[in-house]
């Protein structure tokens, strides 16, 4: 029976004794390995906190007291504590357990988190909902390094310091966020690590002792051990404590029973404390520390090897970006690229690797990255800010206010636009066609495969304005290529045929695709055609805005059923406005409308998604033949 298995419900690691600390660290290494292996996640930052984690849970009771863990990916450790680790099996996965804090799984789960920056700002609402309420409940705050490269932490802290409340932030300092950490706030925590002045003191004090016979050697190994606190001396926690804030470390992040002894120390304060704590992402797993990146987020692999298990191939909708951003790039000097602590990513990293003087990591601070855009743009450069459809939300004002109120010729490259599938609602990029379509001077283009995006990003350069294109993760469809047509300002792409039995049947079904969904609208079409008299026209709609009202209006006067079969949630979207052209035209035809109905979609492959929400090509074909017949 290993020590794991005592390990049933919150509260019982405190039942282990503390010589048993390290077994029950190793078992729970073993035991996530294991299983994300099998179903993928996030595996680096997950073995870098264990020990963190676990000392947590021991300096506090849950679910009375609260943690709240910055973007969350790395509590897995804390679910495995809570009772939850005979659920690994589906981390993930459709009806399964998230890979993020869900307070619906567990009381435990204090606050749902997803993205970065935000644990500092919950954690202090918790703690002065506490202090008005009268509550004694201990509140702790997880973030990492990179997730202080974000504004809206130094605005948490600002109040943090002015209200005063007793909350322990926890400053998980592991040189990782996503990509490697940038900026100046990285150099002054890196700073001490490296420092001349540091390291020459070391040296001297050490050689010094080595000089004096019989017990300068003795001397000499004892002041190793006692470095760190040589560097304690000489870190920038001024940072914190001109803020107003106690600050303590760094202190060592796998050692349990001295993070347990500072935490209650912390807690007894009643003031807010920031623990810099230093911890090693991968721990536990030899390739996971050379390649912490790597193993950020990663699908199912090979435990021996490291490597992934593919189960297709070609390339993705990133990987033609990428691809499509260095050809041109090439070519052109005025092009810039920024990426927001997402170089890999977003297929940034070939160019930033060919020119790096060309392209800008701004850490996480994707509201920056967009002004930054815009003050290039405004300079006379192209810039390329490559972003996640999630994450772009942060920046919604900026791309408003600073690029298209100015019309500035910003390219935004929107990635995992749709369903993202299982990191669940927090990730899932269904929200962008309905926040993009308002904006003014914004055109936003959805390609429908490889050859598009790349033809769309040609006509974003040379268009004077801003241009957002978004596209699917995932294989980028290659297919129907041979009858892709020219981009047109503003104009669909009508993918004309022959008619089978005459003119009436072909007028009788319309297919609007929008993106990436454009490869199941032809695969629909198809097994239509074959099924019936009808011949099927399919209209890629290609930019979502400004809309085609000219051939969406002939279209729906035209074709007596029309669907619509897009990646987005309802409000906002295309065939929304598609219902909207009907009523403006007075069109009478069928309108058939494939979307997102639901505001939140949880966890899970795409494929399952699609099944689930009836925008799979089966579901869609019974739904459009129900019509037909």
């Amino acid at each position: 029976m290993s020590i794991l298995d005592r390990i049933n419900k919150e509260n019982d690691i405190k039942k282990i004794s503390m010589s048993d600390m390290p077994e029950l660290a190793s078992d729970i290494r073993a035991y996530m390995l294991a299983n994300v292996s099998r179903t993928g996640g996030h595996l680096a930052s997950n073995l870098g906190t264990v020990e963190l984690t676990m000392a947590l849970h021991i300096a506090m009771n849950l679910p009375e007291d609260k943690i709240v863990f910055d973007v969350g990916h790395q509590s897995y450790t804390h679910k495995i504590l809570t009772g939850r680790k005979d659920d690994f099996y589906k981390l993930r996965q459709y009806g399964g357990m998230s890979g993020f804090p869900k307070s619906c799984e567990s009381p435990c789960d204090a606050f749902n988190t997803g993205h970065s920056s935000t644990s500092i700002s919950a954690a202090l609402g918790l703690a002065k909902a506490r202090d008005l309420s009268g509550g004694n409940e201990r509140i702790a705050a997880v973030i990492g390094d990179g997730s202080l490269t974000g504004g809206m932490a130094y605005e948490a802290l600002d109040q943090l310091a002015d209200l005063r409340s007793n909350c322990l932030i926890i400053l998980n300092d592991n040189e990782m966020s996503i990509s490697p950490n940038v900026g100046g706030l990285s150099d002054s925590l890196s700073r001490f690590r490296v420092g001349q002045s540091y390291n020459e003191l070391k040296s001297h004090v050490e050689n010094a002792l080595l000089d004096i016979p019989s017990v300068g050697r003795k001397m000499a190994k004892g002041i190793k051990k006692s470095k760190d606190s040589i560097k304690n001396l000489m870190i920038p926690g001024t940072i914190f404590g001109e803020m107003g804030l106690t600050y303590i470390g760094p202190i060592d992040g796998h050692d349990i029973e001295g993070m347990v002894e500072i935490f209650e120390d912390a807690f007894k304060l009643n003031r807010p404390v920031i623990v810099h704590v230093k911890t090693v992402k991968g721990k536990g797993y030899r390739i996971a520390e050379r390649y912490p990146e790597y193993f950020h987020g990663i699908g199912p692999f090979d435990i021996e090897t490291g490597r992934a298990k593919r189960s297709k191939s070609g390339s993705s909708y990133t990987d033609v970006f990428s691809k499509t951003l260095l050809k041109f790039g090439e070519k052109n000097h005025k092009i810039v690229a920024i990426t927001a602590a997402m170089s890999r990513g977003t297929g940034v990293r070939a160019f930033q690797k060919a020119h790096p003087e060309r392209t800008f990591d701004v850490g996480i601070a994707e509201q920056h990255a967009l002004t930054f855009a815009a003050g290039l743009a405004k300079g006379g450069m192209i810039p390329v800010v490559a972003i996640y459809s999630s994450f772009l939300q942060r920046g919604y004002d900026q791309l408003l206010h600073d690029v298209c109120l100015q019309n500035l010729h910003v390219i935004v490259m929107i990635d995992r636009s749709g369903l993202v599938g299982e990191d669940g609602e927090t990730h899932n990029g269904i929200y962008d066609t309905a926040y993009l379509r308002s904006i003014p001077n914004l055109t936003v283009i959805a390609p429908r495969g490889a050859k598009d995006l790349e033809n769309a990003f040609e006509y974003a350069l040379g268009y004077d304005g801003p241009v957002a294109i978004k596209y699917p993760k995932g294989l980028a469809c290659t297919k129907y290529e041979d009858k892709i047509t020219r981009f047109v300002e503003g104009r669909s792409e009508v993918v004309n045929f022959s008619s089978l039995v005459g003119e009436s049947s072909s007028k009788k079904l319309a297919i609007i695709a929008v993106g990436g969904m454009f490869q199941t609208a032809m695969e629909v079409r198809g097994r239509i055609r074959n099924a019936t008299n009808y011949e099927p026209q399919v209209v890629n709609i290609r930019f979502i805005n400004p809309l085609d009202v000219e051939r969406i209006q002939e279209t729906v006067k035209d074709f007596d059923v029309v669907a619509v079969i897009e990646e987005a949630v309802q409000r906002g979207s295309v065939g929304e406005a598609v219902g909207y052209q009907m009523a403006m035209c007075g069109a009478t035809s069928k309108l058939l409308h494939f979307c997102i109905k639901e505001e939140t979609v949880q966890h899970g492959s795409v494929k399952k998604l699609r099944e689930v929400l009836g925008l799979d090509e089966d579901s869609i074909y019974e739904a459009i033949m129900k019509e037909l017949v």
